[in-house]
């Protein structure tokens, strides 16, 4: 009776604790759906001048930049698809040739390509800059788009290859046998079983781009080329007339994209990182 009665207790703290913690993390969110539906004079203060709730915010916030935020919408929509597909096909490839490949220097080129995970976003944004801004690409998605095709991101190729590590060796024996080639072997037999680390490299890359506000606002500067948190800040006004109402709105609104692929994609994401590095 008392060893039940105990894991009982301690159950229910534990769930106590899940749910607090589900709570504070929750709140940010309930307080700026709340606040989209107010008046901007009663954001602030959270009081209420007796105007029921409305959807002006919305209807002000969608078309009061002078450009439909919807156009925002849809250019970070576009460049998030693109910068997906550019680390599926980079990244992948780079991680099969590090895990699955024998070539000289292969364990020196990986630990380079580890380093450059430690190394901060902004040393190499200067020369960057310098370059697209030779070949005249500035103001097009041109940057935001072209790096993911080549390979930069050393984390999702550094998940990858350890998912492709775990994969039996003798698939490539029996693909060898066969007579199938590097390449594929890679399209035919280690691609599909690598749908999970997919996944989660889709998953990232689109919060991450779609979330991402320095690298458009280095290269973009024309409003009907801005992305989705550029967009969200040109509601605020360092002279105080910030429009907080139509802030939230779309804020709600831009949220919408990010709850949508998490729910369609969470077995995939969960999957991954369950089974990444682990087998």
């Amino acid at each position: 009776m008392r060893t039940n009665l105990g894991r009982l207790l301690s159950g229910t703290w534990k769930h106590v604790l899940l749910i607090a913690f589900a709570v504070v993390m929750i709140y940010p969110l309930v307080w700026m759906l709340t606040r989209s539906f107010m008046p901007n004079k009663d954001i602030l203060t959270g009081g209420s001048s007796g105007s029921a709730f409305s959807f002006d915010n919305y209807i002000t916030g969608w078309s009061s930049l002078g450009v439909p935020f919807g156009r925002f919408l849809f250019n970070s929509m576009m460049v998030a698809i693109l910068c997906i597909v550019g680390n599926l096909i980079s990244c992948t490839l780079a991680a099969y040739a590090f895990a699955r490949l024998r070539f000289r220097f292969r364990g020196a080129m990986f630990a380079v390509m580890l380093a450059t995970i430690m190394l901060p976003f902004h040393v190499t944004i200067v020369p960057q800059y310098i370059l697209f801004n030779h070949f005249g690409l500035i103001n097009t998605y041109v940057p935001l788009i072209l790096p993911k095709f080549l390979g930069v991101e050393a984390f999702f190729i550094f998940l990858m290859v350890q998912f492709m590590r775990g994969l039996p060796t003798t698939l490539d024996d029996a693909a060898a046998i066969d007579g199938c080639g590097p390449l594929r072997t890679f399209w035919s037999v280690i691609l599909p079983l690598c749908t999970p680390a997919l996944g989660v490299t889709a998953v990232f890359t689109f919060i991450w781009t779609w979330n991402d506000f320095f690298t458009p606002l280095l290269y973009l500067n024309t409003p009907d080329k801005y992305t989705v948190p550029m967009g969200l800040s040109a509601f605020q006004d360092s002279t105080g007339l910030s429009n907080y109402g139509a802030l939230f709105a779309m804020s709600v609104v831009t949220l919408i994209p990010v709850f949508a692929v998490f729910l369609l994609a969470q077995k995939a994401l969960t999957q991954g990182i369950a089974t990444t590095g682990l087998k």
